[in-house]
């Protein structure tokens, strides 16, 4: 099997979201990124000098029966490729699982390495593009060729899930045809990217299985957290209306906490 065929058939011959995180971490299909992922964990940031950097594709993050999906863009040089969670060790990841936990959803609001003790409820947290890319950018063929690992966890995840938030634009795009390979039917025009936006997609074969309702969330990026383009108030509404469409219970009173000062994250 070529490193280019690798992602294709390896995802369609996972049965569980087990099999498939094991298979995602093994891929070398696009050789930038496989460079940029590998030269980051090589080189690192000076202020995680003393850790033994991840460097592989990372897999998704929760529970395999979760109802709703958060989808983001991709991991972070110095956040996910160095912890090997998603949205783990950086701001973007700190702001999220934040929210997640004053909503009930997560056991604790921060996220610094993979052993220590966070745990989702009904939540799985995943992204199109499984490498850290450089300048935060991956191309538009780097994307499709990374579209069998979300395409496939979408599918096994749909007995469950029910909801699906996308963050940013860019995730948006890639998910669509995701969801239409995983069984559900995408209208044409198709649905554009907007924060608050909500649209619900029915099964394809014939309306045989449960619908799932897709909502646009701005990126939780530094950037866009900065410029007061979405605030901590904007991301916890839309998550907690996807949580209370999927049929989790939340809890709706209180504000989120800040992330917590000094992390590192991507811009």
């Amino acid at each position: 099997m070529s490193e280019a065929d690798f992602p294709v058939r390896s995802a369609a011959r996972a049965r569980t979201l087990v099999e498939l995180d094991g298979q995602v971490v093994r891929c070398r299909a696009c050789p930038r990124l496989v460079a940029w992922r590998e030269e980051a964990a090589r080189i690192k940031r000076p202020a995680f000098r003393d850790w033994e950097y991840w460097g592989r594709p990372v897999p998704g993050f929760g529970p395999v029966d979760a109802a709703l999906a958060v989808i983001g863009l991709a991991p972070a040089a110095h956040g996910a490729n160095r912890t090997g969670r998603m949205f783990t060790g950086d701001r973007a990841g700190d702001l999220l699982y934040a929210t997640l936990h004053g909503l009930g959803l997560a056991s604790q609001p921060t996220a610094t390495r993979q052993d220590d003790g966070l745990a989702l409820s009904g939540v799985r947290v995943t992204a199109p593009v499984r490498c850290a890319p450089p300048q935060n950018r991956p191309t538009p063929g780097e994307r499709d060729t990374c579209r069998p690992w979300l395409a496939r966890e979408l599918e096994l995840l749909r007995p469950t899930v029910r909801c699906v938030v996308v963050l940013g634009a860019f995730g948006w795009q890639a998910v669509l045809p995701a969801l239409e390979s995983a069984g559900w039917q995408v209208p044409r025009p198709r649905p554009r990217f907007g924060h608050g936006v909500r649209t619900t997609l029915v099964a394809a074969d014939d309306g045989a299985g449960a619908p799932v309702t897709l909502f646009g969330c701005y990126h939780v990026s530094q950037r866009n957290v900065f410029t007061g383009r979405l605030t901590p108030a904007m991301l916890r509404e839309v998550l907690a209306a996807a949580a209370h469409t999927a049929g989790l219970a939340v809890d709706r009173p209180g504000a989120v906490a800040p992330p917590p000062p000094g992390s590192a994250g991507q811009p």
